[in-house]
């Protein structure tokens, strides 16, 4: 009973804080507006790892990847103290354990960016339709845009109506179908 409810502490805070974290790295990468309340909340929430940890991930093409780094720490750390907590031993094969870990962690990294996107989506097609001038719409519109355009580019609007953003969260579900598999057999593999 208290393994299962710290482990659920751990989940939530440590797997909020790489979403933060992981939020962070898409504003930058997709150039969303930096004078926004949720821009403001994130950097002060994860400056204090993020600053000192560019002294050591340099950045690449203008990117942040300290940020993407350190949620990817964050998630393999949650599954390590998560598997260790259920009383999985590592010890007989440490270095292969590692290796699957991080490529867990990873794979929490693809599911949350889906999770990001498909969120992105479906909150600017519900304000596009019930407050279009919402100032939460320019930062919506930079994280769905370039996916949102893959449809819309293909598929005409039918009767003024756009489609793409139900493209777009059956494309992340397909996607999230061949993610679930592949953390199946990694799962498999650690244990």
């Amino acid at each position: 009973m208290l393994t299962q409810a710290l482990i659920f502490l751990l989940e939530t805070f440590m797997g909020l804080f790489a979403l933060a974290l992981l939020v962070r790295f898409y504003m930058q990468l997709l150039r969303a507006p930096a004078r926004n309340p949720l821009t403001a909340f994130l950097v002060a929430l994860t400056n204090w790892l993020v600053v000192p940890a560019r002294r050591v991930i340099p950045g690449m093409w203008r990117l942040d990847l300290s940020t993407l780094v350190l949620a990817w720490v964050t998630e393999v750390l949650l599954l390590s103290i998560t598997f260790w907590l259920r009383g999985f031993d590592f010890g007989p094969a440490l270095g292969m354990s590692l290796v699957l870990l991080g490529l867990l962690g990873a794979v929490a990294i693809i599911k949350l960016t889906l999770y990001i996107l498909m969120a992105a989506v479906i909150v600017q097609a519900v304000l596009s339709w019930v407050a279009p001038y919402s100032p939460a719409m320019p930062l919506l519109n930079s994280f769905s845009r370039p996916f949102l355009g893959v449809f819309q580019k293909r598929i005409p609007p039918v009767g003024n109506v756009d489609l793409s953003p139900i493209f777009v969260i059956v494309s992340c579900q397909l996607l999230l179908y061949a993610v679930a598999w592949a953390e199946g057999a990694l799962i498999r593999g650690v244990g």
